[in-house]
């Protein structure tokens, strides 16, 4: 079964699958369902299991190319042409991609657009065997970089500097782009979560959290070391250790039939067991795909459960301000019996210069 013909058994009536230009969340669906990766497009799938593709010049050509879709060429002010087409017509939207600009152009060309929310996203939490592969491959290759960057010096570099070695040695490894750009983050920057790389030098003595990701055909890696610069505290090496029992905790919570919240606790307890609950503030983990954040969720509030197929993140941290971090993630995917992880690089305490 197609991805147009498992999407149209979900549906009562028509859907219209589209955001507004070159933001990623609705142009991802769009690509999901049709192959086409663009920054404006949309794809109008029915109930019955056809599928109408909108795009503009610039992504004609390989609209035209896509089989079993019918294609229509669109202005680049497409929403406003595709309401025109679906005039008088009862049509779903997705609400958590098309901002209210785009409703209202849907709306006064004469569309009756229906909210809708999370179809899509149910059908790409679980990965077939094509995802599958280009997500192994993108945390293999996360692995050579991460295998390359515990060679290198730390000292006397900054955060800036490093960030930009990882990036440019994961195209050089022929990743076809980054996931996000890559955190690293030394000494007490640590502490913060989702630190932004400075420009003052890495001194000794320190922990350094890197956190990175890598595109393999559209798909997405997410991995997290953290790496002691020379010697570092017993205390630090304590806090190392706790996350890491935390995180092997979350990885055996990972399975079929789990909750994300289940899954949470599992790493939660840990941390929490030592009296640092307050310092792991996230959740430990969220669904990978063709972004670097989509369905499911592992935190405590998550209402999902697990399924095989899915490929999640595994990343508790600990976060102490004035001291630093440290956080290890994995990229796993759920198997009938248990998970797979997807990044394989070693995470001992490795001490770099």
């Amino acid at each position: 079964m197609t991805r147009i013909e498992r999407l149209s058994a979900l549906l009562e009536e028509p859907l219209l699958v589209a955001g507004p230009p070159y933001v990623e969340g609705g142009q991802k669906n769009v690509r999901y369902l049709t192959g086409l990766a663009s920054s404006n497009s949309a794809v109008l799938v029915t109930p019955d299991g056809s599928a109408t593709l909108f795009t503009d010049f610039r992504y004609a050509q390989r609209a035209r190319a896509i089989p079993g879709i019918e294609f229509v060429e669109a202005p680049r002010s497409m929403l406003a042409f595709v309401g025109e087409r679906l005039s008088g017509r009862r049509v779903g939207i997705e609400e958590e991609h098309l901002p209210h600009a785009g409703f209202r152009a849907l709306a006064e060309a004469g569309m009756d657009a229906v909210p809708t929310k999370g179809l899509v996203e149910s059908l790409r939490a679980v990965k077939d065997e094509a995802e599958i592969d280009a997500m192994r491959r993108a945390g293999a290759l996360s692995d050579v970089v991460f295998a390359a960057l515990a060679n290198e010096r730390f000292t006397g570099r900054s955060e800036r500097e490093l960030a930009w070695w990882v990036e440019r040695t994961m195209r050089d490894a022929g990743a076809e782009g980054v996931s996000f750009e890559p955190i690293v983050a030394a000494g007490a920057t640590g502490a913060s979560p989702h630190a932004i790389p400075g420009d003052d030098p890495i001194e000794p003595g320190v922990l350094v959290t890197i956190d990175a990701g890598c595109k393999v055909d559209g798909y997405c890696s997410d991995c997290t070391r953290t790496f002691a610069i020379g010697e570092v505290s017993e205390r630090m090496r304590e806090i190392y250790a706790l996350c890491l029992e935390a995180q092997l905790a979350g990885l055996a919570a990972v399975g079929p039939g789990a909750s994300g919240r289940d899954a949470d606790a599992a790493s939660r307890a840990v941390i929490g067991g030592a009296d640092l609950g307050w310092a792991y503030g996230h959740g430990m983990g969220h669904g990978v795909g063709l972004q670097i954040h989509e369905a499911p969720t592992l935190r405590p509030e998550s209402e999902d459960v697990l399924a095989a197929g899915n490929v999640v993140s595994v990343e508790p941290g600990i976060y102490l301000p004035g001291e630093g971090g440290v956080r290890i993630e994995d990229l796993v995917l759920v198997t009938d019996e248990g998970c797979e992880r997807l990044t394989e690089f070693t995470k001992e305490l490795l001490t770099v210069a």
